[in-house]
């Protein structure tokens, strides 16, 4: 992901990258759900979290924006738009897998330290829906546009109109309609949901979720991505939080702002993100697919817990951009 960074100009900054960090945590500690912090987790700021491997190369783009003085939102905007336009990521945006009609259907939501809100979903043939989602946040009295009026709005806006499904793309959904069978698929390629959190020089909070949503779908489907409190949600009294993985699990608990409330109640952000997971856990069947949650307090610290192992998240923290393991509610078979 960083080579595809450089590529489209992105270039490196000079911190330090890591391909891959392992998780610290002992399986006693997180088969009884009582880790208390993150052993990662520092308070430092400014710091950038997102979800998965394209997190590094988003969290550079969302780093060197902060480095420049800018605020936390136009940080988290910049670093999920690179992902959006990677055409090899088959999760979100450009090159996303499309419904099980073959439309490329996109959701993304943002929200400012000010508790300002943007949101699209069912967005179809446009590259970047977390700048339209923006656009919705500053130019609307809405929260949320979607379907044929959110791309309206977008190409008044002066987004541009492009075919999403890539070659790649199609090819994989012409081999599935060989059989049609419709299951998420778990930690697919270590590509889903891009989530990102970011506090500034100002220790203001932002966050970005955006996604291409599950492979195959049915038309007109859309998950926890794009709704505010569900996929993503932060508070800049107490943090953030944002998700990846089945949205349909995190919509029934609403689970970034469950973790947030449970920071605001005193709960660390890892304890928080344990306890999302719990919530699903405790009511939904669980063993076949995942959850992923991240979690930032406003100090800087950090939490990320999943429910099967496998879930990973990119942190750019004190000049260092490292990809890290998260511990799991299941263990490795």
């Amino acid at each position: 992901m960083v080579a595809a960074a450089a590529s489209i100009g992105l270039g490196h900054t000079s911190c330090q990258l890591s391909e891959k960090v392992k998780d610290e945590t002992t399986d006693a500690d997180v088969k009884k759900g009582t880790l208390k912090q993150n052993p990662r987790s520092k308070p430092i700021l400014p710091v950038v979290i997102a979800t998965w491997n394209h997190g590094i190369a988003a969290n550079e783009a969302a780093m060197r924006i902060i480095a420049q003085g800018s605020k936390a939102i136009d940080a988290v905007e910049a670093g999920v738009k690179v992902t959006e336009a990677d055409p090899d990521n088959l999760s979100v945006g450009y090159g996303g897998l499309p419904d099980r009609d073959g439309n490329v259907t996109l959701d993304a939501c943002i929200m400012d330290e000010k508790g300002n809100a943007g949101s699209v979903s069912f967005l179809q043939h446009i590259k970047h829906p977390i700048s339209v989602a923006r656009k919705v946040m500053d130019e609307t009295p809405h929260v949320m546009l979607s379907g044929a009026g959110a791309l309206q709005f977008a190409l008044q806006q002066g987004f541009k109109k492009e075919n999403l499904l890539t070659d790649k793309a199609k090819k994989q959904w012409e081999e599935w309609k060989e059989k049609a069978e419709y299951k998420p698929i778990v930690n697919i390629e270590n590509h889903d949901t891009i989530g990102l959190l970011a506090i500034d020089k100002h220790g203001d909070i932002s966050g970005a979720c955006t996604t291409s949503g599950l492979a195959y779908k049915m038309h007109g489907r859309v998950g926890d991505s794009p709704v505010i409190g569900a996929g993503m949600f932060v508070d800049n009294e107490v943090g953030g939080a944002c998700a990846t993985g089945l949205g349909e699990a995190v919509l029934k608990t609403l689970g970034a702002f469950l973790i947030v409330e449970l920071m605001r109640q005193g709960l660390s952000p890892q304890e928080a993100c344990e306890e999302g997971v719990r919530r699903i856990t405790k009511k939904q069947g669980y063993q076949n697919f995942q959850i992923g949650y991240l979690a930032l307090n406003k100090k800087g610290e950090h939490g990320a817990y999943s429910i099967q192992p496998g879930f990973n998240y990119a942190l750019h923290q004190a000049d260092t951009n490292e990809l890290i393991d998260a511990p799991s509610f299941m263990k490795k078979k």
